[in-house]
């Protein structure tokens, strides 16, 4: 289908892709698949982005960004207004990234690309979101171990990481708690985002977790 007038051709292409990579992953979508949905040609693709991988980036780019303003700002407010508190870090973590998943137009489709980078092996969309969204992570954790001074260096970023996960699964709806008949999606999602966010709270704050067991031994 074609993409409306008004939306610029790069746009255009980055919405189209965006939604074939949400239906058939990342290897499973074509360039002319790309072209024919956006309704360009492939000079127009390869004008504006040169590669599919650098397609790839610009799709997770569009969206990163903006949801990466939001959680920075909202962590500002929470260390300026909360210093030394663990929750309102948390809801600037949590918060932001689920409200870009209940608008449907802007975000329903790029939960599911997120998903496809889950579970297809991609390198070089691995490394691009490390170079240029890793410090996200790296400044929460930093606000986090200010919060809680007693965690290790490796079990926040463990707790961290299963927060992110847990994150991910709940923007996607994947949950076994659907939205009730009569309740709007952005009260759902205003659930889903306290309870996420209590959980979370009680892992961080849960005492030093036992050594990992030893490999068993081979004969």
């Amino acid at each position: 289908m074609a993409k409306p007038a008004h939306f610029s051709t790069k746009d255009r292409i980055l919405g189209a892709a965006e939604e074939l990579f949400a239906q058939h992953g990342f290897a499973g979508t074509s360039l002319r698949q790309v072209t024919s949905q956006a309704d360009v040609n492939i000079a127009a693709v390869n004008y504006h982005f040169g590669s599919k991988e650098n397609l790839v980036n610009e799709v997770f780019r569009r969206r990163m960004d903006e949801m990466t303003t939001a959680r920075l700002a909202q962590l500002d407010t929470a260390r300026r207004d909360h210093p030394g508190q663990l929750r309102p870090v948390l809801a600037a973590f949590v918060e932001p990234a689920l409200a870009m998943a209940q608008d449907r137009q802007s975000g329903g489709a790029f939960v599911r690309v997120i998903a496809r980078a889950y579970a297809e092996k991609n390198d070089n969309l691995r490394k691009f979101l490390s170079d240029h969204y890793g410090h996200v992570l790296r400044e929460f954790g930093r606000t986090i171990a200010a919060c809680l001074p007693g965690l290790s260096k490796e079990e926040l970023y463990w707790r961290l990481d299963f927060l992110a996960g847990a994150l991910t699964y709940a923007m996607a709806d994947f949950g076994l708690i659907k939205r009730p008949p009569g309740v709007t999606e952005a009260a759902h999602r205003a659930h889903a985002a306290h309870e996420l966010i209590h959980f979370a709270e009680a892992g961080f704050r849960a005492s030093a977790a036992a050594p990992a067991p030893a490999p068993l031994s081979t004969p």
